[in-house]
């Protein structure tokens, strides 16, 4: 009975935990899941999550800032960059360190070094790991192609890729590239040590050893935890640096965070949750995931008025919420590869396809589109620069996004097209029941300009990823995707068109104008500044004048978290959020 009395006590001990030193855990959810946290293999929102949680870049964004701004991350301030824009110096953080791991001598997390940056660079020219990040400095650093090209040996120098010491990284260009500092912030450019590649291979994929604030505690498809980085040495959080404003983010209690070390919870529980009545259902549980975005189905419950959004009492009471525009865009491209739709050696029928381009582009009906599928937010604009980027033209004429029937039925008419001889279109896409309704969507618009409905036909793909196959090997008559900014340049987006990425490059349309692509090179070893931003809107009157494509709408998200949840969610650009979230106790 004493024997059994003692347990007893040992075991309150351990079960009981004094409240005061309860973990604060973050459950956070996102619509899609990852399979792969190598930051060579980061090309996803959901991979970036958690990638940029365990890994350090050196740079970051600003938490709150609009238009978004860089800040240090891994480097110590912002490089220095040579007067013909072609030498970057860059001096790292001294006594930054990665987690304790296995892959280390005793366990225990080395300094992180200049070196490990150089390494993690050269890992997506390697071949072998098939990287999805290296279009990003192909034909930009000096001699990194020509390294990849003679066998991609680690052990050999690249004459634009060096470690000057142990804390300064040199970087030297081909031409000038303004947007390399950007590239930087990305989770493609995290630094890894290379002793974690040695000891995990293939599985550095789900055990990834990072210097960030977090590190991967255990992950299935289902849900992914992270647990605090022990050896992460957190700043203190600057509301007013990262952009706080009063006005905007008053609600969120950003600003009681003021002064505190970052990140402010123990543990992460990022839930993959794809279908939306689940996860609606776990965010108004109240003990569940604390954000998520809200969904066509919710409106009619959730919002009071569309313009402006305001939520009804009810829901106001429990939730804290804010309306931001995407940084991307959805859009429909036509394959210029496609002898019906787009080039053909015939000048004549070249310019019949144009004006079938043009008279399909008339009839979507962009309104109806946006009140169906897109919270009934926001309005089409002309052209492929979205309204968050420098270049964005308010003062073009919207006629490219107008619904004109009459119209396009009168470019029909005048190139000689009727029911009998307009080409049968193949719209594709993902086999879901979103898809269907995108596809009876354009039938629909095509039907309104006298396009016989059985001409418009659907191709489904069991995947997303046997969809952009056949988009990569040109056998697609329409694109219709989306665009997220990889950053926040409208260089990344005007890159579509840009002859050279031609598919299975980004340049999925495979439009070719010598005139844009001589524009397009110009621009793209340019500063920001007003020469470079007149040519941007210029390639983007090319893409317009040309019917290249269906555009553009960037989608306006409306964002739920929950009042014990201090947070500023977002999808776009910002991918370390993580750091800067609390949980109320």
């Amino acid at each position: 009975m004493h024997f059994r009395a003692i347990m007893l006590t040992v075991l309150t001990v351990f079960i009981v935990e004094p409240k005061a030193f309860a973990k604060k855990v973050l459950k956070y959810s996102e619509d899609g899941a990852p399979s792969n946290f190598d930051p060579v293999q980061s090309a996803t929102i959901y991979a970036n999550k958690i990638t940029t949680a365990v890994y350090h870049t050196l740079y970051e964004y600003k938490y709150l800032k609009v238009p978004y701004e860089l800040k240090t991350n891994l480097a110590e301030a912002m490089p220095v960059v040579s007067k013909d824009g072609l030498t970057y110096t860059i001096k790292i953080r001294k006594g930054v360190k990665y987690k304790d791991d296995a892959c280390f001598k005793n366990g225990k997390g080395r300094e992180v070094v200049a070196q490990d940056f150089i390494y993690s660079i050269k890992r997506h020219f390697d071949p072998k790991n098939r990287s999805q990040g290296s279009w990003l400095w192909k034909g930009k650093i000096l001699g990194i192609d020509k390294w990849k090209k003679s066998g991609a040996k680690y052990g050999k120098k690249v004459e634009g890729l060096q470690a000057l010491d142990k804390y300064t990284i040199q970087i030297k260009l081909v031409k000038p590239y303004p947007q390399l500092i950007y590239t930087f912030a990305m989770g493609f450019s995290s630094v890894v040590p290379e002793e974690s590649v040695k000891k995990y291979g293939r599985e550095l994929s789900i055990k990834p050893v990072g210097s960030g604030p977090f590190y991967v505690a255990s992950h299935t498809s289902k849900k992914t935890v992270l647990e605090r980085n022990k050896n992460y040495v957190g700043k203190k959080f600057n509301a007013k640096e990262e952009g706080y404003d009063p006005k905007i983010h008053g609600a969120s209690g950003i600003a009681n965070l003021n002064g505190k070390t970052m990140p402010f919870v123990d543990r992460v529980e990022v839930n993959w949750v794809k279908e939306l009545v689940a996860r609606w259902n776990s965010f108004t549980k109240g003990n569940e995931i604390v954000w998520t975005m809200l969904q066509n189905q919710q409106i009619s419950e959730v919002l009071e008025t569309k313009h402006p959004v305001k939520l009804k009492k009810k829901f106001a009471a429990k939730y804290n919420f804010r309306v931001g525009r995407e940084a991307g865009l959805v859009y429909n491209h036509f394959n210029m590869d496609n002898k019906k739709l787009g080039y053909h050696p015939n000048p004549k029928i070249a310019e019949k396809n144009k004006a079938l381009r043009c008279a399909v582009r008339k009839a979507v009906n962009w309104r109806k589109r946006i009140d169906k599928f897109y919270l009934g937010i926001g309005d089409a604009y002309p052209g492929f620069i979205p309204p968050i980027v420098d270049g964005f033209d308010k003062t073009l004429p919207n006629d490219s996004v107008k619904l004109d029937i009459v119209g396009a039925k009168k470019l029909l008419k005048d190139a000689g097209w009727n029911a009998k001889n307009l080409p049968t279109i193949i719209y594709p896409g993902v086999s879901s029941v979103r898809t269907r309704q995108f596809f009876e969507d354009f039938r629909g618009n095509m039907s309104k300009i006298g396009y016989p409905k059985k001409k418009i036909k659907f191709k489904g793909y069991a995947t997303f990823g046997d969809f952009n196959k056949d988009v990569k090997r040109r056998k697609t008559m329409l694109v219709p995707m989306g665009w997220g900014l990889d950053y926040p340049d409208a260089e990344n987006t005007l890159g579509l068109f840009y002859g050279p990425n031609a598919s299975p490059g980004s340049n999925a349309s495979n439009y070719d104008n010598p005139q844009y692509d001589k524009l397009y090179a110009a621009a793209s070893t340019m500063q920001p500044g007003l020469e470079r931003t007149e040519l941007y809107k210029k390639m983007n009157k090319i893409i317009i004048d040309d019917c290249v494509t269906v555009s553009s709408f960037s989608r306006t998200r409306v964002y739920l978290w929950h009042k014990n949840a201090i947070m500023w969610p977002q999808r776009d650009i910002i991918n370390n959020i993580f750091k800067y979230s609390d949980i109320k106790k």
